[in-house]
């Protein structure tokens, strides 16, 4: 009985681990802030790209996909893989682009602060709704 109820108890933490987000909660207002290292090179109007493209609902959207900008072979191939941008891929983008897509053009070394990527994406999400 004794293993019964230990078992059922670690399903339920295993249960709610797997389902807790994979990224922290961000402040918007702070990603806004932090936004402004990257909007020297992104736009955030539809279709105004700069040296990289425009993030104009990123959310939900294929990476290396943007009209009318030319990406690297990496992030077209990436984007071909079926992923979309969202929490977890910007996380993991922001965090070190060149560790996500081995050839990107994009310079950027990413935030190595968690909740720096956090508030960004959050910021982004914002945006996107």
């Amino acid at each position: 009985m004794l293993r019964t109820v230990s078992a059922g108890i670690s399903a339920a933490f295993l249960a709610l681990a797997l389902s807790a987000p994979a990224v922290a909660a961000g402040d918007p207002a702070n990603g806004q802030k932090l936004f402004k290292k990257c909007a020297a090179c992104h736009s955030l109007d539809g279709g105004k790209k700069k040296v990289g493209p425009s993030l104009y609902k990123i959310f939900g959207a294929t990476p290396g996909q943007v009209a009318k900008f030319r990406y690297s072979k990496g992030m077209v191939a990436y984007g071909a893989t079926g992923v979309v941008w969202n929490e977890e891929t910007l996380d993991a983008w922001l965090k070190k682009p060149k560790d996500l897509v081995k050839k990107t053009k994009m310079a950027f070394p990413g935030f190595k602060k968690e909740q720096d990527r956090a508030d960004v994406i959050a910021y982004l999400k914002n945006l996107s709704e």
